[in-house]
Formats: structure tokens, C-alpha cells, sequence
């Protein structure tokens, strides 16, 4: 009787085999299991027009572009990162404007208006008194408002970001304004000139949107109309 044939036995911790073997089950391995050696069909035992399977690795993944940098080498800020930080400072300068104008608004309601007498005793309008005791000393009230944050809002744009480059939603969001030149350092003029873009083009409708949307066609620099006028860019830091 015919004896079947015998099939080489496995290396225990051998070699690897050539290619075109089986390979060992997808997936993770229990600790201290090793992955069994691959073996290939010797060819006397291959059937008619078998081949090994080709393993492929795929399509090779994008890759990223590197971010853009400055002459001083830094990584250029993200549209996202610098609208995120400019919303986290509005939001401070609301809460400001809050403190400022509801105590202002209750003292006028409460202590001003009731004390003015804007009508005669027969019913009519004393325009004089209106005008003198009433809209006036809002108007002034009104002017004192903006005057006190306009001073806040200098200060918190240009003597504290010339001093540190970074405003606190700069800072939460790891931004930094520093010159475009590498070879200068960020001053108080620079950081005016970057106060007063801003400032007019909120007078402005749709300039302001404008300005800030800038950066999104701006080669290479990625700056806003602020940041052309002051030859200032915004960069990625890490603190």
C-alpha cells in the first residue's frame, strides 16, 4: 500500500521561510504568544496554478503639508486658532461693557430721570428741560462709556500685547504677534498701529469682517489688514 507523503516538518524558532507563506492571524497576540513562522507549499505539493498571495499595503496615506512658516522659522497661526481667540476677547470686552453700562443705566432710571420735569402743568412738553435735564446728561453718560473702554481696549491691545505679544485669548489659544522682520521685536507703535486698523474698520460696515477674513487669501503670511499695516504676523507657540 502507498504510503501518503510525508510534509517537512516546522522549524521550532527557525528561519522565517520565504515569501508567499501562510501568515500568522490578524490582530493582537496574548502576552508571551509568539506568532507562528510562516511556511510556504513546497512545489511538488502546490496544485496546478497555485501561487502565493500578494500582500499589499494599500494606498499610500496623504501626507499633510508642513505648516507655513515665518522668516524667523515659527509656525504661522490657524485661521480657526486666531477666530477662536478673537472670540474669547470679545467675549471679555462684553462682560466689561456689562459692568460699565448696567450700574451706569440704574443710577440715570433711578436717581436722574425721576427728578427731571419734562412736562408743564398743562400736559405740554417743556422741550427746554428735556433737552437740558434729560438727554444731555445721557449723552454725556453715553460718551463717558465708550471714553472708559475705549482706554481699556488700548491698554488691553497695545500695552499689553506690545509687552507680551499676546492678548488672553492669544494666550488661551497659544497665539503670539510678533514682527514679520526676524531681526526686530514687538513695539508699542507696532501694537498701536494694529489698535487703530482695528478700531477704524469697526466704524465701517463690513470692513471689519473684511479685515479679519483677510487672512484667508493672504500668501504667504497668512495677515490681516491689521497685520499689513503694522508688518506684524501671528504665530503657533507653545505656551
Amino acid at each position: 500500500m502507498t504510503q501518503p507523503p510525508s510534509y517537512p516538518t516546522p522549524p521550532v524558532g527557525g528561519p522565517q521561510p520565504a515569501a508567499g507563506g501562510v501568515a500568522p492571524p490578524p490582530g493582537p497576540h496574548p502576552q508571551g504568544y509568539a506568532a507562528p513562522p510562516q511556511y510556504a507549499l513546497p512545489p511538488q505539493y502546490a496544485p496546478p496554478g497555485y501561487a502565493p498571495p500578494q500582500w499589499h499595503a494599500g494606498p499610500p496615506r496623504p501626507v499633510a503639508p508642513p505648516p507655513t512658516l515665518t522668516p524667523g522659522g515659527q509656525p504661522l497661526a490657524s485661521f480657526s486658532d486666531r477666530l477662536l481667540a478673537t472670540l474669547i476677547d470679545v467675549g471679555i470686552f462684553m462682560v466689561i461693557g456689562l459692568v460699565l453700562t448696567v450700574p451706569a443705566a440704574i443710577i440715570f432710571l433711578v436717581f436722574i430721570a425721576p427728578e427731571v420735569a419734562l412736562f408743564a402743568p398743562d400736559g405740554s412738553l417743556r422741550e427746554a428741560e428735556f433737552v437740558r435735564d434729560l438727554l444731555l446728561p445721557l449723552l454725556w453718560l453715553d460718551l463717558g462709556i465708550i471714553a472708559i473702554s475705549l482706554v481699556i481696549s488700548y491698554v488691553y491691545h497695545v500695552e499689553m500685547m506690545f509687552k507680551t505679544g499676546q492678548t488672553f485669548g492669544k494666550k488661551m489659544m497659544k497665539l503670539r504677534v510678533v514682527p514679520l522682520d526676524p531681526t526686530r521685536t514687538l513695539d508699542r507703535r507696532a501694537a498701536a498701529k494694529r489698535f487703530l486698523v482695528q478700531q477704524v474698520s469697526g466704524f465701517v460696515p463690513g470692513l471689519s469682517y473684511l479685515n479679519g477674513l483677510w487672512q484667508l487669501w493672504d500668501k504667504p503670511w497668512q495677515q490681516c489688514l491689521h497685520d499689513k499695516f503694522a508688518e506684524t504676523v501671528v504665530v503657533k507657540v507653545s505656551s
